[in-house]
C-alpha cells in the first residue's frame, strides 16, 4: 500500500494536503468546558428526593480517562459555609468534556445535576454603532479607496492611539492613529460619495468625533479636530478642578451633605480590574483578586489593559480629592475582582465566592452573558442570602434585557442619555432615541429593555477614569449600573433602616434596599415603563433626607421583625432562556464504565408540586414555578433540547 494510501493520511492530491505536510494541523474542535453541580432544590427534600452525594460525582468524574476537571470552587473558610444561614457547602466541578459526554452525564443524573457550558462573558460598555444601511459583504474584487486620516488637537498637536473608522455601504475600515496622528484606511468597493460615516474615538481625554456623509479626499489627508474634555463648559478646566458628571447631578448627588460617604460598607466591582496604582481617583482602593491569574498572580488586579473596570470604579467611588471626577461613595471600602479579558461563569461564581467570604455589601455587574445560567443563578441567590445586594447592567443589544439582569435576585439598571450634555458632532449623539422628555431625558437607543428592569441611570457620555491618570466619555449600560451601586452604597451606609431593622446580613436586607431604590425613583415617561422601571433614583429621597412628592410614607420600613413583602412580578427567567441552548445538537453517546455505574440506576423526579415551594425565598419560588411550569425536570430537561 502506498503511503498516502495508508489510514489516517491524507492523499497528496487533496487539499491541505502540502500544509499537513509542513507540520500543520487540521482544525477540529476542542473539548468544551462544562459547569457540574447539584441542583439545589428544597423542594427535592419536601417530597423525600434527596440530593446524592456530591463527592461521589466528583470522584467519579476525576477518574473518568476523557474528562478533565480543572477546576473545584466552593466556600473556603467557615464564613462562606454559614454566609447564607443555611450551613450548606455548595461545590461546582470546573471540567472539560465532549458534548455528548455531557449530555450523557445530564441524562444520567436525571435531574439532580446541573451540567452546562462555561459561557464567556461580555462586558456592556458600547462599541459604536455605525451607520444602519452598513452591510456584511465582501466584495470579490473592484476598485480600492484608500485615505488618510489625521487627528490632532486645537493646538495642531497630533493625537496618537485613537481608533479611527471609515463606513461606506459595505465593510467598513478601522485603523488606530499612529505618533504622528495618522492612520490610513482602505475600502474596496466604495468611492467618496458612497461614504457614510466617520468615526474617531480618542483613547482618553478627548470627545469623540462623528460626521456623517463626510466630504473625504483619496489625495491629501482628511483633518479630524477633536476637543479635549475640558472644552465642554460643565468640564471647564478639568481634571485639575474636580466635578461630579452630569449624572450624578441628575439623581441629585451634588445636593447630598458632604458628610455622607459610604463609610463602612464594602463594594465589588467584578470586571477587568482597576488602576489603583496610577489613578489618583483610584488610590484609596487596596483590596482585590485576580481571578483570571488566582494561581498564579492573584495581585495583578491593578492591571486593567481594558480600562472598563476603572471607568466603573470611578462612578462608585472616585477619590473626593479636589481633582477629577468624584464618586458616589469615596469612602466606601472597594474590592476590586478581575475577570476580564476572557472572563466566564465560572470565574465570575468564582468572584461572587471571593464576596461571600470578605462579606461585600454590594457588588456591580456591568457584564452579561448569551444565555442564562443555573449554576450562576444559584450562586447569586446564596450571595442575596447572604446579604450581598447586586446591581447589575441590563445591556447593550437594544432587545431583551440579558442573563444575570433578567435574573429576579439582582436589581436591573437600563440606560438613560440627556441633551445637551455632549457636543453634537461626537459619538454620544448616535445613542438618542426617538422617545425624548420635555426635560431632554431619552431612552438609550442601544439599551436593552422589559419588565426585568428595575430602575434607570444615566449611561451616555459619562466621564471618568480610565489607565493610567486619565480620563474618557463613555456610553452603555456599563456606565449606568455604576451610578445605581454608588447610590446602593450610600443607601447602605447612611438611611436608617440599615442602622436599625435590617442591620443584619441576609436576603430581607437585599430586599429593603431595593424596595427603596425604585420607590426613590423619579419617573420618566420614555416610551414604555420597560425602559426605565420605576424611573431615575433620587439620591435625597433614597436617603430619606426628603420625601418622593406623592409617595408620602412609601420609604417607611416595616415594623421592626416584620417580613418584607416581596410582590409577584411576571416571570423574568422562563425555562427556555433557563436551560436551553439552542446552538447544540449533542449525539447521545455512553459516559463508559466507570462513571455510568457510579451514577446509573438513579430514580426519576418526576414533577415538583407547587405546595412543597411555600416555604421558599419568594424571589426564588417564582423562578422554580416558572421552570416547572414549563419544564418537567428528570423526565424532559430542557438543558439539551
Amino acid at each position: 500500500m502506498a503511503k498516502n494510501a495508508e489510514v489516517g493520511a491524507a492523499p497528496q492530491d487533496q487539499p491541505g494536503a502540502a500544509a499537513a505536510s509542513d507540520g500543520a494541523r487540521s482544525v477540529k474542535p476542542r473539548k468544551a468546558q462544562y459547569l457540574v453541580a447539584s441542583r439545589s432544590l428544597p423542594a427535592l427534600q419536601t417530597l423525600g428526593l434527596q440530593p446524592f452525594s456530591f463527592n461521589v460525582v466528583e470522584e467519579a468524574l476525576r477518574a473518568a480517562p476523557d474528562i478533565e476537571v480543572v477546576d473545584t470552587l466552593g466556600p473556603k473558610t467557615a464564613i462562606g459555609v454559614f454566609a447564607d444561614g443555611l450551613g450548606t457547602s455548595p461545590t461546582v466541578l470546573v471540567t472539560r468534556m465532549s458534548d455528548q459526554k455531557a449530555f450523557a452525564l445530564h441524562q444520567q443524573a436525571q435531574g439532580r445535576l446541573i451540567v452546562e457550558p462555561d459561557q464567556h462573558l461580555s462586558l456592556h460598555e458600547l462599541a459604536f454603532q455605525g451607520p444602519y444601511l452598513v452591510t456584511g459583504v465582501t466584495p470579490s474584487g473592484g476598485a480600492v479607496l484608500s485615505t488618510t486620516i489625521l487627528v490632532v488637537d486645537p493646538n495642531n498637536q497630533p493625537v496618537a492611539g485613537a481608533d479611527v473608522s471609515l463606513y461606506g455601504s459595505l465593510l467598513p475600515a478601522s485603523g488606530t492613529t499612529d505618533a504622528r496622528g495618522q492612520v490610513v484606511l482602505s475600502l474596496f468597493g466604495e468611492t467618496p460619495d458612497s461614504i457614510r460615516g466617520l468615526y474617531v474615538k480618542p483613547k482618553s481625554d478627548y470627545w469623540s468625533f462623528y460626521q456623517q456623509n463626510p466630504d473625504i479626499s483619496t489625495s491629501n489627508a482628511n483633518v479630524v479636530l477633536v476637543q479635549p474634555l475640558s472644552a465642554w463648559p460643565q468640564l471647564a478646566n478639568f481634571p485639575q478642578r474636580q466635578v461630579l458628571g452630569w449624572g450624578q447631578k441628575a439623581m441629585r448627588l451634588d445636593q447630598l451633605p458632604d458628610q455622607y460617604r459610604g463609610q463602612g460598607i464594602k463594594v465589588a466591582v467584578i470586571d477587568s480590574g482597576a488602576a489603583a496604582l496610577t489613578h489618583a481617583d483610584l488610590k484609596q482602593i487596596r483590596y482585590g483578586f485576580d481571578i483570571l491569574n488566582k494561581k498564579d498572580h492573584p495581585d495583578t488586579w491593578t492591571d486593567d489593559v481594558i480600562s472598563h473596570g476603572s471607568h466603573c470604579a470611578g462612578v462608585i467611588a472616585g477619590a473626593n480629592n479636589g481633582q477629577g471626577v468624584r464618586g458616589f461613595a469615596p469612602d466606601a471600602e472597594i474590592h476590586v475582582c478581575k475577570l476580564f479579558p476572557g472572563g466566564q461563569i465560572s470565574q465570575l461564581i468564582d468572584a461572587l465566592e471571593y464576596c461571600i467570604e470578605k462579606q461585600v455589601d454590594v457588588v456591580n455587574l456591568s457584564l452579561g452573558g448569551a444565555e442564562p445560567s443555573e449554576a450562576l443563578e444559584q450562586q447569586i441567590l446564596r450571595a442575596k442570602r447572604a446579604g450581598i445586594a447586586c446591581i447589575v447592567a441590563a445591556g447593550n443589544s437594544g432587545g431583551a434585557v440579558q442573563y444575570p439582569a433578567s435574573s429576579p435576585n439582582v436589581l436591573a439598571v437600563a440606560a438613560i442619555g440627556k441633551l445637551g450634555e455632549f457636543p453634537s458632532d461626537s459619538g454620544h449623539s448616535q445613542t438618542i432615541s426617538k422617545f425624548v422628555d420635555a426635560d431632554g431625558h431619552f431612552a438609550a437607543k442601544f439599551s436593552c429593555f422589559g419588565p426585568e428592569v428595575a430602575v434607570c441611570a444615566p449611561g451616555v457620555a459619562i466621564t471618568s477614569s480610565v489607565p493610567g491618570n486619565n480620563y474618557a466619555v463613555w456610553d452603555g449600560t456599563s456606565m449606568a449600573a455604576p451610578h445605581v451601586t454608588g447610590l446602593a452604597a450610600l443607601v447602605l451606609a447612611h438611611h436608617p433602616d440599615f442602622q436599625g431593622a435590617y442591620k443584619s446580613r441576609g436576603a430581607e436586607r437585599v430586599e429593603r434596599l431595593f424596595q427603596i431604590i425604585k420607590s426613590a425613583s423619579r419617573r420618566l415617561y420614555l416610551g414604555d415603563a420597560g425602559r426605565t422601571g420605576f424611573g431615575l433614583p433620587d439620591t435625597l429621597f433614597a436617603l430619606g433626607l426628603q420625601a418622593p412628592a406623592g409617595i408620602g410614607q412609601a420609604l417607611a420600613a416595616p415594623a421592626a421583625g416584620a417580613r418584607v413583602q416581596v410582590p409577584v412580578a411576571q416571570p423574568q427567567v422562563t425555562a427556555e432562556q433557563a436551560f436551553a441552548s439552542q446552538a447544540w445538537n449533542p449525539l447521545l453517546a455512553p459516559l463508559g464504565g466507570q462513571l455510568g455505574g457510579q451514577l446509573g440506576g438513579l430514580g426519576q423526579l418526576g414533577q415538583i408540586g407547587r405546595p412543597a415551594l411555600g416555604g421558599l425565598d419568594p424571589s426564588y419560588a417564582l423562578y422554580l414555578n416558572t421552570l416547572l411550569a414549563q419544564s418537567q425536570l428528570g423526565r424532559n430537561p430542557g438543558l439539551f433540547n
